[in-house]
């Protein structure tokens, strides 16, 4: 059957810059915070990230009020982001606070703030449908960061496509045994036949699947001493600015596959997939892994070959729209059984949209 009624560009033309407002997206990492300021475009808004020689995460439009010079071409400093064209001094609040030369500042030389929260290493930022408005909600808590049986690693791609392709990829990992071979794939058959249970509370869905008698994959050979077989699971949970992956095998005859207290080798992604345009997005990813005794300092394996599988799906999803792009609405697609995750988040985004553009309206 064909997809109906999903948020999916299915034509040539490029899609609409339509996203969920009033939501928490990921920003980027805080160690991506130096004493330069670093810009970027979220949701089609160009900002510009610092921390002030204070410590404050905060983060601005990227123009100044005067004559619209990126403030990303300024200099950091004490109390804020001084402009590199005429010296203007911006608060983490957007109001200019000083005016070289000049001893009045005006009341109107401000720009546009964001709210911008620093929590668990990571940088999350709020777009609102209206500007001025509050979050109405924390920014989600990631606690494997600072998880004392956990090491950790991260990265981040701008990718040449649009951030719902990125869903989709990570919502059906049945692919595995076809694109990552070389990492964390296996056996294709096994991946395909997988059963797979897809379960939805409010704007969250879940895909969970089991693959026992499982051959261990390079990845997981890599950082754990397993034999030829193991018991190995996928959890996937789709959050509208996020993905969390729970992956990872225990040895036979050890624990219950479905265990939620289970040993073995676990790895915990987490993907913050932030749209930049209706054509490119962010993807900020991390990688936690346990260790074993015996090979205690693996973390440095696993975010190599993570990252080498990374590469992989950046290849497939952009070559993937630049054919979409190509064929125009010839483009259009096939329903299969491993879609039921990613096609029910895609009606969440779609909800989500709209439910944010009414608010704006």
């Amino acid at each position: 059957m064909q997809i109906a009624n999903i948020a999916q560009p299915t034509s040539s033309k490029v899609p609409p810059a339509r996203f969920p407002r009033d939501q928490w997206y990921v920003a980027g990492f805080s160690s991506e915070l130096t004493d330069q300021p670093l810009a970027r475009t979220f949701l089609g808004e160009k900002v510009v990230l610092f921390r002030t020689g204070e410590g404050q995460a905060a983060a601005l439009e990227d123009r100044c009020c005067h004559r619209s010079l990126p403030l990303s071409c300024g200099t950091v400093e004490g109390e804020g982001l001084r402009c590199g064209y005429h010296g203007m001094l911006y608060n983490p609040a957007g109001q200019c606070i000083e005016i070289p030369g000049q001893e009045r500042v005006p009341s109107k030389a401000k720009v546009r703030s964001y709210h911008l929260v620093e929590q668990n290493k990571m940088l999350w930022i709020w777009m609102p449908a209206r500007e001025g408005s509050t979050p109405g909600s924390a920014p989600p808590v990631y606690p494997f960061h600072e998880h004392p049986n956990y090491k950790w690693g991260s990265g981040m791609y701008h990718y040449q496509a649009p951030w719902q392709l990125i869903h989709d990829n990570l919502m059906d990992l049945s692919h595995l045994g076809y694109v990552h071979l070389k990492t964390i794939g296996g056996n294709a058959k096994l991946h395909m036949n997988a059963k797979m249970n897809v379960t939805q509370d409010g704007d969250h869905v879940k895909v969970v699947r089991q693959m026992p008698g499982s051959t261990p994959p390079p990845t997981y050979k890599a950082a754990w001493p397993f034999g030829d077989k193991c018991e190995r699971w996928q959890e996937i949970e789709f959050h509208l600015s996020h993905l969390r992956i729970w992956t990872g095998a225990c040895e036979p005859g050890t624990d219950a596959i479905d265990d939620p207290q289970r040993g073995g080798f676990h790895m915990r992604g987490l993907h913050g997939i932030t749209p930049e345009t209706a054509e490119t997005c962010h993807y900020f990813w991390s990688m936690a892994s346990t260790r074993h005794p015996d090979m205690p300092e693996n973390i440095d394996e696993v975010i190599r070959q993570t990252a080498f599988t990374f590469d992989e799906d950046r290849v497939v999803i952009e070559k993937q729209y630049q054919n979409m792009r190509e064929f125009g609405e010839r483009a259009d697609w096939l329903d299969i059984h491993v879609d039921v995750g990613a096609n029910r988040a895609r009606r969440v985004v779609q909800r989500l949209t709209e439910l944010s553009e009414a608010s704006k309206a």
